[in-house]
């Protein structure tokens, strides 16, 4: 292991001793989780829960209930999810992608091999990179590590990246140091975000992080 590899060990095991597992992503379905991934672009989470409470009133939180939903009427029911109407398009593309490529179902979406499963999401319209392992990671179980802007916080921060590595330079770098397994992907990433909204804010409030002084 390589010195960036035992630093990345260090922080999983200082954050998991001080705060403990995280049990993220939080959904009843991995449909739910992926519904969440989407939603969750550009919004706090607290807003999502929100926008998912609503789907799940109105009967829309099923691939069916998506997409046989009128684009104005998914808006408004999203609506607290921020940039709603836009969001309800990229709903909408998703589902109808995931009934052509796989009827629907999700075990037919999970026995796709990871690089040609990553390769078709990131054409759906509305999915970048993060939301894409987001969906792969939380609601497949397939081993990627997601990089949000709480990662490469921490980790400039801590001198393990700068501030310029793009999204996959980060990701590289994380599954080359720590192998390949999705629940420690899973956990790891769930620390991170922790600490970024905890202690490492943009303003740090680095007394009591278990991370001061790495």
């Amino acid at each position: 292991m390589h010195a960036k590899g035992k630093i990345l060990v260090e922080m999983y095991e200082r954050l998991l001793r001080a705060v403990g597992p995280r049990h993220w992503w939080p959904g009843e379905s991995p449909f739910e989780i992926i519904v969440g991934a989407i939603l969750t672009q550009n919004t706090s989470w607290a807003n999502v829960e929100k926008a998912i409470h609503n789907l799940r009133e109105a009967g829309m939180l099923t691939p069916q209930g998506i997409r046989r939903a009128e684009r104005d009427e998914l808006a408004q029911v999203i609506r607290p999810s921020g940039f709603y109407r836009l969001k309800a398009g990229r709903l909408q593309h998703f589902v109808d992608f995931f009934h052509d490529e796989f009827d629907a179902d999700v075990d037919r979406m999970r026995s796709q091999d990871l690089g040609s499963l990553r390769e078709k999401l990131l054409k759906v319209d509305g999915v970048g990179p993060e939301t894409a392992d987001s969906i792969i990671l939380y609601a497949l179980g397939k081993p990627i590590f997601v990089v949000d802007a709480y990662t490469k916080r921490v980790f400039s921060r801590h001198s393990v990246i700068t501030e310029q590595w793009r999204y996959e330079q980060v990701q590289e770098m994380v599954m080359g140091e720590m192998g390949r397994d999705a629940e420690t992907y899973n956990e790891f990433h769930a620390l991170l975000v922790y600490a970024g909204k905890h202690w490492c804010r943009r303003v740090p409030r680095c007394d009591g992080c278990p991370l001061d002084g790495l």
